[in-house]
C-alpha cells in the first residue's frame, strides 16, 4: 500500500491560528506544515487593523512574497526604519531573508489585507520595538 498525498482544502474560518506572529500583524495559515501535506511553503492571511502595524521582524532564512488584498500598506527597513515602500490594492511585494522590516496599515479606518507566502515556513524573528514616530507618515489609529 503506497501513501498517497492528496489535496487539502481549508475552508475560511477553520485557518491555523498557531503561527509566527509580531504585534498588531496577525498571521492565519492557509497552507502550512502545521495542518496541511505541505513540506516547503507556508501560504497565509495577514491582517492588520486600521492604524496598526507589526513589530519590528525578519523572517529568517524565508523568502517572503506578498500580494495586497485590501488597503494601503507600507513597508519600512534600512536604518532606524527611516526607508520605505508603499503598497495599495493589487501590488505585489518581495521581501528579502534576514530583512528587518515593520509592515503598517496606512490608513486608520480600513482594515489592510495582505495574501503572504514564504519558504520553507512562517518563521517570525521578533526585534526590539521602536517609536511609531520614527516611522515616516505613520499614525496609529486614534492618535492625532
Amino acid at each position: 500500500m503506497s501513501t498517497e498525498i492528496k489535496p487539502v482544502v481549508t475552508r475560511k474560518d477553520s485557518e491555523d491560528r498557531g503561527t509566527g506572529q509580531s504585534g498588531g500583524a496577525v498571521r492565519i495559515s492557509g497552507v502550512s506544515p502545521q495542518h496541511t501535506p505541505a513540506t516547503k511553503i507556508w501560504f497565509g492571511k495577514v491582517s492588520n487593523e486600521p492604524g496598526f502595524r507589526s513589530l519590528p521582524h525578519h523572517h529568517g532564512e524565508a523568502e517572503t512574497g506578498g500580494y495586497l488584498f485590501k488597503g494601503v500598506g507600507r513597508i519600512y527597513y534600512g536604518p532606524n526604519y527611516s526607508e520605505w515602500i508603499e503598497m495599495r490594492e493589487g501590488d505585489f511585494v518581495f521581501v528579502p531573508p534576514h530583512m528587518p522590516h515593520v509592515e503598517a496599515n496606512m490608513s486608520t479606518t480600513e482594515e489592510l489585507i495582505w495574501l503572504t507566502t514564504r519558504t520553507p515556513d512562517n518563521i517570525v524573528v521578533n526585534l526590539e520595538d521602536v517609536d511609531d514616530s520614527v516611522l515616516e507618515g505613520y499614525r496609529r489609529a486614534g492618535k492625532d
